[in-house]
């Protein structure tokens, strides 16, 4: 495993652009006091929403943790290790699926309305795909970020039927990944390595 290098890779965008979302973004546990924006928040969900999904079906949710009472409800809920720094970045976002996606069938594929009556049948593939399509949405919103300047603390380490009682009961709302936001302080540590392409990828 080594590090990414990025100068013989072949790339139809900015040189830079490519480092800020990809080779040079880390993930960040420790922010300046720099707020996040209202046009930043924007941003992030603008650029998000454009990413593929399964029919269009968006259905991937942001809950933005602002308030020092409501952070105060999800920090009770984060891992131990999660806590202090959620307590303390300019922003969380709690990013959720709506396992009701498939209502909306008639605005986001119009072409073809009635596939909802197939979801509506089948729970198992409703939930599924529901949260498959919002997994992948989750790296759209963390590459969103960083193209509105910022950087991302994705974390799993927490108790989601906490967060869900807390925050979403009876709205159909289940989180999956919290995300803190902001400017980031400088890493304390050098990169983990990556794998080499030729360790986990084949052709065949």
């Amino acid at each position: 495993m080594t590090e990414t290098a990025t100068a013989d890779l072949t790339v139809a965008i900015d040189q830079d652009a490519v480092d800020r979302l990809f080779c040079d973004a880390r993930t960040a546990s420790h922010f300046t006091d720099a707020p996040v924006t209202d046009e930043q928040k924007r941003t992030i969900y603008e650029l998000t929403k454009m990413g593929p999904t399964a029919f269009n079906s968006q259905p991937m949710r942001i809950t933005w943790v602002e308030s020092p009472e409501a952070r105060e409800r999800l920090v009770k809920h984060m891992s131990r290790g999660n806590q202090e720094k959620t307590r303390n970045t300019p922003l969380t976002a709690i990013l959720s699926y709506d396992e009701n996606w498939h209502e909306h069938f008639p605005e986001f594929l119009p072409a073809a309305p009635q596939m909802k009556s197939m979801y509506d049948e089948n729970d198992d593939m409703r939930i599924t795909s529901g949260k498959a399509n919002s997994h992948i949405q989750v790296g759209y919103f963390i590459i969103a970020a960083r193209t509105a300047g910022l950087a991302a603390g994705p974390m799993t380490g927490f108790n989601p039927a906490g967060v869900d009682e807390e925050f979403f009961e009876g709205t159909g709302k289940h989180s999956i990944v919290v995300v803190n936001l902001g400017t980031p302080v400088e890493p304390e540590y050098a990169r983990n390595p990556r794998f080499d392409a030729e360790d986990v990828t084949e052709t065949i």
